[in-house]
């Protein structure tokens, strides 16, 4: 089983339907002993910061612990961060080191709405037959900051930045695979695939 963790956030409905599409069993939790059996955990996509790392505090005790592979979408990849400038600065969870800024005025329309290209950086089991230059969906003001090291995809809008992120067990795109098309079926059912072993 994957739960999705729920922390009031939005677009938990189609993330669900994509990854039961592919072959996985879902369940939508904000118990901390459901996800501690989970299989992978999935923290999903859409709302403020602040507001979901308020509603994680009462599971931090699992959370913290989790050994399973752990996928992060948008929010929930940035939330992997040491911290957020979205509305002040507030502490991330600090899975992977990196902070969550907000992109410039000069690069054109904020938020970043729509199909873009990722280019990968480096290779892993997540992104088996994906491609570089393949296009996903994205709708962000915010993108992480991390080192070198930790990137999986970039993605250019006026720069540069960060669209997939991996350190150990935690892996995270700031594009929605829910959104993408095969291509995001195709990471969606690797990381199921993941979850299995």
């Amino acid at each position: 089983m994957i739960a999705v963790v729920n922390y009031g956030v939005g677009n938990l409905k189609s993330i669900v339907k994509a990854v039961e599409y592919v072959g996985g069993k879902v369940r939508v939790t904000d118990n901390p002993e459901i996800i501690k059996e989970a299989s992978a955990v999935i923290f999903p996509g859409v709302g403020a910061f602040k507001t979901a790392i308020d509603r994680l505090n009462s599971m931090m005790d699992v959370i913290d612990t989790l050994s399973v592979p752990v996928l992060g979408i948008c929010l929930g990849m940035q939330l992997f961060a040491t911290e957020s400038t979205e509305g002040g600065l507030f502490k991330g969870l600090n899975y992977i080191p990196g902070r969550v800024v907000r992109f410039p005025s000069d690069v054109g329309k904020v938020p970043h709405m729509g199909w873009n290209t990722i280019k990968i950086k480096r290779r892993s089991e997540v992104l088996d037959g994906v491609e570089s230059g393949s296009y996903v969906y994205f709708v962000h003001s915010y993108y992480m900051e991390t080192e070198d090291r930790y990137v999986l995809t970039e993605t250019d809008y006026g720069i540069n930045f960060v669209s997939g992120v991996e350190k150990e067990n935690y892996v995270g795109f700031q594009f929605h695979p829910e959104k993408s098309g095969k291509i995001g079926l195709k990471i969606l059912e690797n990381f199921v695939r993941m979850a299995k072993q």
